[in-house]
């Protein structure tokens, strides 16, 4: 099965102010959709995102079909999120029956199909129920092949490359913020740049060393990416900003770091080995059945899936602690992205030597 895009998308082009919306969000529905009045038109901001603004627009109840989604770019985030390659993977997504279909796009933003559903809540993850939902969608979606003849590359390395040296000019350019040279943080410490440099180098060294396939991931499955279907019994996965692929273990282990929530990071949250050994059961048994596998997975076969998520958990963290080191310095957002970061990387250094350390045995 090849996933490819779909035909070219509608560009509409349009700037919509993010401080006074409506009525950029006006012209832009009169485009697509023309049969509703401007007057019958309701508005609601989705709240709890950290990165854009999104806006549900429809007409009648909000759960009818033909509801549009508008998001709006956050400041900046062109530097490290590819436009191009996030419309790529909504068609991709759309086409596999992974994901909402993608109406167009504008100067600062794309307008989508609303998923019927609500955003799960952050204590259901440990819900055996619905984190085998989850898991059972993660391995449909790593099965999606890439189109004929084309080869892919792991996304990590190089977005965490790139992300550095986007670090590198922030820093440089705000040298009075505290920085720490030691592998290890204090509230509100930040890593200096070469020690960054130095531990992005040392995970290479020893990620690189496992056998970690790569697949279409979605790289950001937090509990606001997730959308749950009560009454269909079912989950699908929303926001392809980061979506790519990458390796196996790596999206798997980010959605693990997500257990700790966002506002408030607390890893006591981070699921238990019990907990991770289900899932991960749940994720093969899926992953084996849409690759025309046979479906049974053994003790082995999730022992080592498991040791492989703990490890690149650890470039999870760092890539996100990164990421919000540029969002401290980027967004206009409400939001303590020092305090995100700082959280995020030290979390990494205090699990780096443990996770490094695992083996079968």
């Amino acid at each position: 099965m090849d996933a490819g895009a779909g035909k070219r998308l509608l560009h509409v082009d349009l700037h919509i102010d993010e401080l006074e919306p409506w009525r950029g969000i006006l012209e832009l529905l009169s485009r697509l959709r023309p049969h509703w009045k401007a007057q019958d038109i309701q508005m609601k901001t989705f709240t709890g995102g950290i990165t854009n603004q999104l806006i549900g627009c429809h007409v009648g109840s909000f759960k009818e079909p033909g509801c549009v989604l508008v998001r709006l770019y956050g400041r900046m985030t062109e530097l490290y999120v590819n436009r191009n390659k996030e419309v790529e993977m909504f068609q991709v997504f759309h086409a596999h029956g992974c994901g909402p279909q993608i109406y167009c796009s504008f100067q600062n933003g794309i307008c989508y199909e609303f998923v019927r559903g609500t955003v799960l809540e952050d204590e259901l993850l440990r819900q055996p129920s619905i984190y085998r939902l989850i898991a059972a969608e993660m391995g449909r979606i790593h099965s999606i092949q890439p189109k004929c003849g084309v080869s892919v590359e792991p996304l990590l390395w190089t977005k965490v490359s790139h992300f550095l040296t986007l670090v590198q000019s922030s820093i440089n350019s705000s040298p009075a913020e505290q920085r720490c040279t030691k592998s290890s943080l204090t509230r509100g410490e930040m890593p200096s740049f070469e020690t960054l440099s130095m531990e992005m180098e040392s995970l290479k060294r020893h990620l690189s060393q496992i056998d970690s396939p790569t697949v279409l991931c979605h790289n950001d499955l937090l509990t606001k990416n997730i959308i749950y279907n009560k009454t269909e019994g079912i989950v699908k996965f929303i926001d392809y900003e980061y979506a790519d692929y990458n390796y196996q273990a790596y999206d798997i282990g980010n959605h693990f770091n997500e257990f700790a929530g966002v506002n408030d990071v607390n890893y006591s949250l981070y699921p238990s080995r019990e907990l991770q050994r289900d899932w991960l059961m749940a994720y093969l048994e899926s992953y084996k059945q849409s690759t025309g596998r046979e479906v049974t997975a053994t003790k082995a076969e999730v022992t080592k899936l498991y040791i492989q998520v703990c490890k690149f958990s650890l470039a999870s963290n760092f890539f996100w602690g990164l990421w919000a080191i540029l969002q401290s310095h980027f967004s206009s957002i409400d939001f303590d992205f020092q305090r995100y970061a700082a959280a995020r990387l030290t979390f990494y250094f205090e699990k780096k030597e443990e996770y490094f350390g695992l083996t079968a045995s």
